[in-house]
């Protein structure tokens, strides 16, 4: 709205002003993040498949007020399941949600309990009618939904070749369930501090594959900037992976003659990528909870060649109030099976479905997760 970008602007040139004279004396007290320079191209205007809409808007809430944060969903049948922001994974069948697994222990109240609580973020069913899920804290796990069993595959106090995994984050399984490919987004950063994360723009992200016979661990890939979503392709030869501080997606080969091989999938996208997931046209799903307006203002991308204000920034805010002054804009994009932009689908100031983490397509419906919602949203692929 105008006014929020209003307002947005406001707190800018706020902050901006309060750096000038309070910058000798700010020099003297540490600073929460030492940001990159980062270099944004222009972003894509939002015409043809990107322009504006409010398609979005007709999704159904579900099970509103009954969980927070349903980031990641996957179905086994027609039984959902998803990880919410109080450490559970829970079943919602028939309006009913069941919790079926805990990582962590309570209380589970603020996002400072998160390390002791655990927090489920990426979920994936697998070949057998279980369910594979990557905890930001605690590591990754299989999940016997029917018999409530859970299995501890690779903990995240397990250091990968010289460094911890501080922020595990989403992952992707082969039809055979034999390999799984893990985001750990951060060395350095914990899910708590994501804004601080993205504000620095730290490049200490890994793109890594578990092998559940072996027990094996490999980084694929390294020096990334918030990795977060990833998706194998149908013929499982590549993986996908957002790079959510560059707004791009990369694409690194896992098998065939380019096996070991990387490159980028999309590039310069209109929004700050979170997962990635199938879609039944043969291409991706990627759910974006803020973008890069064109034309308009975009907050990150003026910040990304200005680290000294981002340090300003934190030092008089706190990671909360910084999160208000981030446009609740939500977009979520279909890709083609060669990274073109396919089709939009928009919720301008987020009315419905708001902070959207992921896109789950089943049944002729997608599903939108959220990472910070108290709810997750339906909507119906006949109506778009």
């Amino acid at each position: 709205s105008f006014s929020g970008r209003v307002f947005r602007v406001t707190f800018l040139m706020l902050a901006v002003s309060l750096t000038v004279p309070l910058l000798g004396a700010m020099m003297l007290l540490e600073s929460p993040i030492d940001p990159q320079p980062l270099s944004f191209k222009e972003p894509p205007l939002l015409l043809g498949v990107l322009h504006p809409n409010t398609k979005l808007r007709q999704a159904e809430r579900l099970f509103e007020n009954q969980l927070i944060g349903p980031e990641s969903i996957a179905h086994i049948g027609d039984v959902m399941f998803t990880g919410t922001a109080d450490g559970r994974v829970v079943k919602l069948e028939n309006g009913e949600i069941e919790t079926i697994a805990r990582f962590g222990s309570g209380p589970c109240k603020t996002r400072d309990d998160e390390p002791v609580c655990g927090r489920p973020l990426g979920i994936r069913a697998g070949p057998n009618g279980t369910l594979f899920v990557a905890d930001a804290y605690k590591g990754l796990f299989e999940v016997n939904p029917w018999k409530r069993e859970v299995k501890l595959l690779l903990s995240s106090e397990t250091p990968i070749e010289g460094k911890k995994m501080s922020f595990m984050n989403d992952l992707t399984v082969t039809q055979d369930g034999r390999k799984i490919y893990f985001t750990d987004s951060s060395s350095k950063w914990q899910r708590r501090d994501y804004l601080l994360l993205v504000m620095e723009g730290t490049d200490d992200g890994r793109l890594l594959e578990y092998d559940t016979v072996t027990r094996e661990v490999k980084v694929l890939l390294d020096q990334l900037r918030f990795p977060n979503g990833v998706q194998l392709s149908p013929a499982e030869d590549f993986v996908l992976v957002a790079e959510t501080t560059m707004a791009r997606i990369r694409r690194v080969y896992v098998s065939g003659l380019m096996k070991g091989g990387a490159d980028l999938f999309v590039e310069n996208m209109p929004g700050f990528p979170d997962n990635i997931r199938p879609s039944s046209f043969g291409g991706y799903w990627v759910g974006m909870s803020t973008i890069r307006p064109n034309p308009g203002f975009s907050m990150l991308d003026f910040l990304s060649e200005r680290p000294w204000i981002k340090r300003m920034i934190f030092k008089l805010f706190s990671q909360e109030t910084v999160m208000k002054f981030v446009p609740r804009y939500s977009l979520v994009l279909e890709l083609s099976d060669s990274g073109a932009f396919r089709r939009s689908l928009h919720d301008p100031d987020g009315l419905v479905a708001a902070y959207v983490s992921e896109v789950h397509e089943h049944d002729g419906h997608l599903y939108v997760g959220s990472f910070r919602s108290p709810f997750l949203c339906r909507l119906s692929l006949q109506a778009v």
